[in-house]
């Protein structure tokens, strides 16, 4: 026996003869193989909203839109590998050339996102910003086509090494091959963010992305190496056609030819499909007619994914804003997209095993097309969950002034109390060393200010403040002297840090010691810059001269502080003062939870439905035009994201959130009519009907060809009798 025979052609296995426990040896790689690709994916995608947020420095809306269209790519480009994989190269040829590019784009990505190569200042921001966007976007674009591109090919390669009196064991083969999918997902997005949480660099310590994008592109190229190693002990099967390709020409010529007819003088047809029977067979535009029945129940479809996809960006950019500590644990905003596998691994079974058949005994007859629709309110309900999230973050937020608004607090950093007058406020008393309790708001960009110490006289001066923006007016000791007026943060910090400033109240020259950095020199009644503090206890280390202390103090997530030296002594820890600008994220990344398990819960009843449902009602050979269906839905689901957001333009995310759950009731509505009108159909019975037909015409015509045989046997017969007696009668 050869390697590599169809058993179909007469030969006994596929592949080589190597098995282990009754499974080809060559299923053991693509197994493997599997789950690097899918931790690589979900790896670089768990990490990809914060990294052109936070590195490219793109907003909310573009960010998002970016992350969207990748997603919708990914999810067009496996109808290409299935048609090529078919048609031209084979299924393992095609998935080792798009594995190829595929591990090409991982790697761009992990380069792109390497600030040293263009930061010339050393002040770990890129200076060449252009060349990271372009390199992660040619990145991308090679990922979503290899990533794409082998969807369709993988699953089906493994399961063409299985003999066809293995059925049992392919079957197992299918589960923990979507084990391994859920395995890779799982593990890739717990482990990635916090890759992306080190600090990493070659002149300055930033977020490491560079690491949280190579460790997926090394495990891309892992699998890519454990595929080909393979190679020689896999069945490799010759490309049999694509049958998109057929349903597609036919659908093409029964509109072509309908359009050539329209005419009132040619008769009308049952069904439209019905004009491609001069070229077609009939069989084949009956299967049409079934996946077609199907594909329209899809057309409202998209919006469910539309909501569904946002989890990887617009609900991870509202956990940047949440508070992340567990107690033991402290979750990074991009990990909560964690608690989806691990849900979906939780809920499949449940809903299998106790749910639906409750269901059931209940007599009612929850049906698949109810299941989905049940689904879709789920994610509908899922939205309004993340809208009651972010209206609490809202209520938490600071009112940063307008564009057409000031902001200034004051500091006193005197030994004594000073009286200030701001316009429009009330007289107020500052103490010594202390911080106004809140912002001042003002429209006008000149105020005059008031300030006088008990027993001197009342000095006033003019400030300018800066529109859009918050200012703090430092009052020296001796009011008569130079008014400093600082420049405060307008945002929270990113990615959950917290921003902390020091105010110099002494007359000597300080330096503050942060943990990983040192603050440049304070001069005296001057401040320092930002610097980024993270979550959990900080001890800053002060010195003047011979004199030096500590302060400690507990942070959380999002914070912004200002602190007053006024001097340095053994009671540092009491004599320091603060002003929190901004407090620390107060909601906590807990309250994310009901939203996830809605959406888990509803792609559980909607996806895992909706495909059982489409399989049971196509053709066996029309599996794959529906896939392709599918995921079509999939993709468009994600452009719809991005027209709702560039038209929608709303001021509050939580209105957002509101509107995308509204258009889905909505579509959730017209499907339910929809269904409701739906004929359930058994293809198999169809299938076997025009068979049993077509059967019977071909037994009628070979009847009627046994006729004409036997009608010429006997004209044969009689001609050459009559030969014979005139034969006969020459002879005699």
């Amino acid at each position: 026996m050869a390697d590599n025979e169809d058993p179909k052609k007469g030969k006994k296995s596929r592949g080589t003869d190597k098995q282990v426990c009754g499974y080809p040896i060559s299923i053991f790689f693509i197994v493997v193989n599997e789950f690097c690709e899918r931790f690589s994916y979900y790896g670089m995608r768990a990490v990809l909203v914060l990294y052109f947020k936070y590195f490219l420095r793109w907003d909310d809306d573009m960010a998002t839109s970016i992350y969207h269209t990748f997603v919708a790519l990914c999810y067009l480009t496996p109808i290409l590998g299935a048609i090529v994989a078919d048609s031209w190269l084979g299924k393992f040829k095609t998935i080792v050339y798009l594995s190829i590019v595929y591990a090409i784009g991982q790697v761009a990505m992990a380069v792109s996102a390497i600030h040293d190569i263009t930061d010339s200042d050393r002040d770990g921001t890129p200076d060449n910003i252009t060349l990271h966007v372009v390199l992660s976007m040619v990145g991308l674009f090679l990922i979503a086509l290899g990533t794409g591109g082998i969807k369709p090919c993988v699953a089906a390669f493994g399961g063409d090494q299985f003999n066809d009196d293995q059925e049992s064991q392919r079957r197992t083969f299918f589960s923990v091959f979507y084990l391994c999918i859920n395995g890779g997902s799982l593990l890739s997005t717990i482990i990635t963010p916090i890759l992306r949480a080190q600090q990493c660099g070659i002149y300055s310590q930033q977020n490491c992305y560079p690491l949280a994008f190579g460790v997926p592109a090394a495990l891309m190229l892992v699998a890519l190496v454990v595929f080909i190693v393979g190679s020689g002990m896999y069945y490799k099967a010759e490309p049999q056609g694509n049958i998109m390709m057929d349903v597609c020409k036919c659908i093409g010529f029964a509109i072509k030819n309908r359009f050539r007819h329209r005419s009132d003088q040619y008769p009308k047809r049952e069904h439209w499909m019905d004009w491609a029977e001069e070229k077609y067979d009939k069989l084949l535009i009956a299967q049409i007619k079934m996946v077609l029945k199907v594909l329209f129940l899809y057309i409202p479809l998209p919006m469910f994914w539309t909501l569904f996809d946002q989890k990887g960006s617009r609900w991870t950019l509202q956990a940047t804003n949440l508070d992340g500590n567990f107690g033991l644990l402290v979750i990074q905003p991009d990990q909560m997209q964690t608690v989806n596998p691990i849900l979906i691994l939780t809920l499949v079974p449940i809903m299998d095993s106790l749910i639906y058949p409750l269901i059931k005994k209940c007599g009612l007859n929850f049906t698949p097309l109810k299941r989905m629709t049940v689904g879709m309110l789920l994610a509908a309900t899922a939205f309004v969950c993340a809208a009651v999230v972010q209206i609490q973050i809202d209520n938490t937020l600071p009112v940063f002034p307008s564009a057409s608004q000031s902001q200034l607090k004051l500091l006193n950093m005197g030994s004594k109390p000073v009286t200030v007058k701001l316009p429009n406020n009330d007289q107020m008393e500052l103490l010594d060393a202390q911080f106004s309790d809140n912002f001042f708001t003002f429209e006008a960009e000149q105020i005059s200010v008031s300030i006088s110490q008990s027993g001197g006289p009342e000095m006033t001066s003019s400030i300018s403040l800066t529109k859009g923006k918050r200012q703090t007016l430092l009052i020296p000791s001796n009011i008569s002297e130079e008014w400093v007026m600082t420049e405060d943060l307008t945002a929270k910090p990113e990615e959950g840090y917290n921003a902390v400033r020091f105010v110099n109240g002494m007359t000597t020259a300080v330096n503050v010691s942060i943990p990983g950095e040192d603050v440049e020199l304070i001069e005296p009644f001057h401040y320092s810059n930002y610097s980024l503090i993270k979550y959990g206890k900080a001890t800053f280390t002060i010195r003047s001269g011979s004199r030096s202390c500590e302060y400690s103090r507990e942070f959380g997530f999002g914070s912004s502080y200002n602190f007053f030296i006024p001097n340095i002594g053994p009671s540092c820890q009491d004599d320091i003062t603060f002003a929190e600008d901004i407090k620390p994220n107060s909601v906590h990344m807990a309250l994310q939870i009901p939203q996830y398990f809605f959406i888990t819960a509803g792609e559980v009843m909607f996806s895992v439905t909706g495909l059982e449902f489409s399989y049971s009602q196509a053709p066996s050979n029309m599996k794959s035009v529906l896939q392709a269906g599918w995921l079509l839905t999939v993709a468009v689901g994600n452009f719809i994201v991005l027209i709702v957001a560039e038209l929608a333009k709303l001021p509050k995310q939580w209105a957002e959130y509101v509107l995308f759950a509204s258009l889905l009731v909505a579509v959730c509505i017209i499907f339910s009519i929809m269904a409701y009108f739906y004929t359930y159909i058994d293809p198999t019975e169809i299938e076997a009907q025009f068979k049993k037909k077509i059967d019977e015409d071909d037994e009628d015509d070979r009847s009627q060809i046994e006729k004409s045989e036997i009608e010429m046997v006997k004209k044969d017969s009689i001609k050459c009798h009559d030969e014979d007696d005139a034969a006969k009668q020459t002879k005699m």
